[in-house]
């Protein structure tokens, strides 16, 4: 195999779930961060993450495949990068939850944003390196958007409480 059509299959693998996996570890990070600040118990945020988990997940994970669909996509890619995106973000989803029933209540938050900044940071260098793009560029960009998601969630709660 050519290194060019190993870099594409690598590129097929990492976009199959770079998207489940960027929405999982930012909406998960932010749900901990909000309802922590205004006061949610433990149950209360692992419910948020399961739904998250699993409805949100189901939700975009059908507007994908119709999408894909839409784009005419070859039914089994299709198929195939429906069932990644949606294992994906509900096993990242589920390391959140984790997180939260086994830390105690006073760092789950600074917990959860490390291990999201550490997903991020990861992901996205595979992408960027995939790409041959600049890493530390890609990086800072997608932490930015990341920390701005926080700041709106941390922003909502300590609004409405």
């Amino acid at each position: 195999m050519s290194s060019a059509t190993g870099s594409t299959s690598a590129m097929k693998r990492l976009s199959r779930i770079s998207f489940g996996s960027t929405a999982a570890i930012v909406t998960s990070t932010a749900l901990v961060t909000g309802l922590n600040a205004i006061g949610a118990s433990r149950s209360t945020i692992v419910a948020a993450l399961l739904i998250a988990a699993l409805a949100d997940n189901l939700t975009d994970t059908l507007s994908i495949h119709v999408y894909q669909e839409s784009e005419r996509l070859e039914q089994r890619e299709a198929f195939i990068g429906t069932l990644c995106n949606f294992v994906a973000r509900l096993l990242g989803c589920l390391t959140f939850v984790g997180l939260v029933a086994l830390l105690p209540l006073d760092v789950i938050v600074p917990a959860s944003i490390i291990w999201g900044t550490l997903l991020l940071v990861m992901l996205t260098y595979l992408l960027a390196r995939e790409r041959q793009v600049s890493v530390p560029a890609e990086i800072t960009k997608h932490l930015l958007s990341a920390a701005v998601v926080l700041l709106v969630s941390r922003g909502i709660a300590h609004y409405l409480s």
